[in-house]
C-alpha cells in the first residue's frame, strides 16, 4: 500500500442491533486502543445515526448505509446527503456486496484491486491510482484480516458481521 494512502476499515451493520447492542458495541469501540493510522468508520442503520453518532467518540466516524442522490423530494423511504450531514455524519456506504453477484465480482483481492489500480493509472492518471483507496468489501474475519491487510492495492476493509463483534478491534488494527 502507498504511503500517501491511509489504510480504512469500515464497520456494516446492516440490518442489525437495537440502541441496547449498538450502545454496547459503541462502549467496547470508545474503550478500544485502535491504531491510529488507520481511518474507522462505522455504518449504522439509518433509523440509529444519530444515536450512534451522539455516542461514538469522535475519531471513529458514522455511516449512512446509503442515501437518495437529491437534498428533498416524494421519495418515500429515502434519505438524502443533506439529511445525512444534517446528523453530524460525513460517511455514504454505496455498492453493496449484496449487489455483487450482478457485476460478476470475485474475492480474490490483490488481483481484483490491482487491476481497478491499473484501469484507474491508464484511463486517468498515474496519481489518482497512486491516491485512490481501493477498500475489500468481501468476506473479512479477525483470522483473514492480516493476510489481506499486506496486499499491496488492498487499502481497508468494508466488515460486515465481524463488526458487529469484538473481533471487529482486531480487523481494525490488522496494520500493526
Amino acid at each position: 500500500m502507498s504511503p500517501t494512502r491511509t489504510f480504512f476499515v469500515g464497520g456494516n451493520w446492516k440490518m442489525n442491533g437495537d440502541k441496547k447492542s449498538l450502545g454496547e458495541l459503541i462502549d467496547i469501540l470508545n474503550a478500544a486502543k485502535l491504531h491510529a493510522d488507520t481511518d474507522v468508520v462505522c455504518g449504522a442503520p439509518t433509523i440509529y445515526l444519530d444515536f450512534t453518532r451522539q455516542k461514538l467518540d469522535a475519531k471513529i466516524g458514522v455511516a449512512a448505509q446509503n442515501c437518495y442522490k437529491v437534498a428533498k423530494g416524494a421519495f418515500t423511504g429515502e434519505t438524502s446527503p443533506a439529511m445525512i450531514k444534517d446528523c453530524g455524519v460525513n460517511w455514504v456506504i454505496l455498492g453493496h456486496s449484496e449487489r455483487r453477484h450482478v457485476f460478476g465480482e470475485s474475492d480474490e483481492a490483490q488481483e481484483v484491486h490491482e487491476k481497478l489500480r491499473q484501469w484507474l493509472k491508464t484511463n486517468v492518471s498515474e496519481a489518482v491510482a497512486k491516491s485512490v483507496r481501493i477498500i475489500y468489501g468481501g468476506s473479512v474475519t479477525g483470522a483473514t484480516c492480516k493476510e489481506l491487510a499486506s496486499q499491496p492495492d488492498v487499502d481497508g476493509f468494508l466488515v460486515g458481521g465481524a463488526s458487529l463483534k469484538p473481533e471487529f478491534i482486531d480487523i481494525i488494527n490488522a496494520k500493526q
